[in-house]
């Protein structure tokens, strides 16, 4: 959890109009090196803004408070069960995972796990990587590869703890707790992560409320004549 992040999220709740909500999206989607880019006369950032982004979102509208609300609850509580993680391990397939280090060591052996600078979108930003990474997974398959052959995560150890500490090793004889420190912050940064959902979730579902309860304003009576 850092400051841009925070950042994007509070802008992201309070876009109101198709120029703020292009702003935060390409923010989101995009890293500041690739927006900044220049493509002719202009950044590659005016380009989407103008061509794509504010012309998408005003021909189909601001997105719902219910469309909003299932992305936030998507985001904090989806997660895999020990369960699905074993079957897809034992599926006999290979996975080749981009952006997710957690799930990565999770599904070891049979995944790869492969970080490129970028944003969310950032098979758009980086195409080629992307496609490059793709065509050695089908042809990994094809071969019908060893897992152990395809993955490029190290092997998990007693004595290591932690997704966010794998490289760190407990010294078990009275040395530095330093990779207890790392651990302990890695689940308090997740925790943050959560809290801050959940603040978000209750704040939208009080304005909902609160606007429901609004009462609506009625204008003056019209006098009728009969005579």
């Amino acid at each position: 959890l850092d400051v841009k992040t925070l950042s994007v999220a509070i802008r992201f709740l309070w876009t109101k109009s198709p120029e703020q909500r292009a702003t935060v999206d390409l923010d989101t989607h995009y890293s500041e090196e690739y927006l900044e880019e220049c493509i002719g006369p202009n950044t590659r950032r005016a380009t989407l803004y103008q061509q794509e982004y504010v012309k998408g979102i005003s021909a189909t509208g601001m997105q719902f408070n219910y469309g909003f609300e299932g992305q936030l609850n998507a985001c904090w509580t989806h997660k895999l069960t020990r369960k699905e993680i074993e079957l897809i391990r034992s599926a006999g397939f290979l996975v080749l995972v981009i952006h997710g280090r957690r799930l990565a060591e999770k599904l070891h052996p049979v995944a790869r796990m492969i970080e490129l600078h970028g944003g969310h979108l950032v098979s758009h930003e980086r195409t080629e990587e992307v496609n490059q990474e793709i065509i050695e997974l089908i042809k990994a398959s094809e071969v019908s590869i060893n897992p152990n052959e395809w993955t490029n995560l190290p092997k998990k150890k007693s004595g290591w703890i932690g997704p966010r500490v794998t490289l760190i090793r407990i010294n078990t004889e009275g040395g530095s707790n330093f990779s207890i420190v790392l651990y302990v912050l890695s689940r308090l940064n997740i925790f943050l992560l959560y809290l801050f959902g959940v603040i978000v979730l209750a704040f939208e579902y009080e304005r909902r409320v609160l606007k429901s309860l609004k009462p609506v304003k009625v204008g003056p009576s019209l006098a009728l004549d009969d005579s």
